[in-house]
């Protein structure tokens, strides 16, 4: 049976436990403690061992790694239109821990609803070939944006990224028309282009052949001997009347 003496001492020790446990903090490496003192704040705490009074203080521990978080899909209307729906990615960090915890009652909800608003309202000031395509210059102004609005809370925004835009299925539609339209483009200007090509060689090849008439004879004799391997079929050549020339002229001196 306890006496009154024992039960003065365990009650004793657990007091002392108690506000041994409630004075003596431990923060990691990446922590900082905000210990307000009956309502004020003192300087940060952390890392480390950190020794606060119960009752009178309240500690609040701020993480600074730095925090991912996904902003979810927003539908919105680009500047030729066209509603979409667009979600990304948000990455921050609390730089300044006291402001983050006494300029704003939530910095993680904060930072999302200004990420969202701001991403309707950049996004929408776009059009859909730009959104589509200049994905890095967007994600460059976002983060300019909401960094700006966050400064004051002590939190930094260091990149934001669009991940999905998803488009209605009719657009998906002209999009894959429209690429299809810009292949056959492509691919006519690439046979014109070597039309061209082929018709300036053909011309540099006539000229030499109009300047040299023996190249003619050749060009016919090599022809000659490319189509002689072929057995199978009956070919008609015509002979060119250079090569009857010498003698159709000894014809004419023999009938004088």
């Amino acid at each position: 049976m306890l006496t009154p003496s024992l039960m003065t001492f365990l009650f004793i020790v657990l007091v002392v436990a108690y506000f041994l446990s409630a004075a003596i903090k431990v923060l990691k490496e990446y922590e900082r403690g905000v210990v307000f003192r009956l309502g004020r704040v003192i300087p940060l705490k952390g890392p480390g061992v950190v020794l606060i009074w119960p009752i009178i203080d309240k500690l609040v521990k701020v993480s600074l790694r730095t925090i991912t978080m996904d902003v979810p899909p927003q539908d919105i209307i680009t500047r030729d239109n066209i509603t979409v729906k667009v979600n990304a990615v948000i990455y921050f960090r609390p730089l300044e821990p006291i402001k983050a915890i006494t300029e704003v009652e939530d910095f993680y909800y904060a930072t999302s609803q200004i990420a969202q608003t701001t991403l309707r309202s950049i996004l929408g000031q776009s059009q859909l070939d730009d959104l589509l395509a200049k994905r890095e210059e967007l994600n460059t102004e976002l983060q300019k944006v909401i960094d700006m609005q966050t400064e004051p809370w002590g939190v930094k925004v260091t990149a934001v990224e669009v991940k999905n835009v998803d488009l209605p299925s009719e657009m998906l539609r002209v999009i894959a028309r429209q690429a299809e339209a810009e292949r056959e483009k492509r691919a006519k200007i690439i046979h014109a282009e070597g039309e061209l090509q082929a018709s300036e060689k053909l011309t540099e090849a006539a000229a030499i052949i109009a300047s040299q008439p023996m190249a003619m004879q050749l060009r016919f004799l090599g022809t000659l001997s490319e189509i002689a391997t072929d057995k199978t079929s009956i070919i008609i050549f015509p002979l060119p009347m250079d090569l009857l020339k010498p003698f159709m002229e000894k014809t004419e001196k023999h009938e004088k």
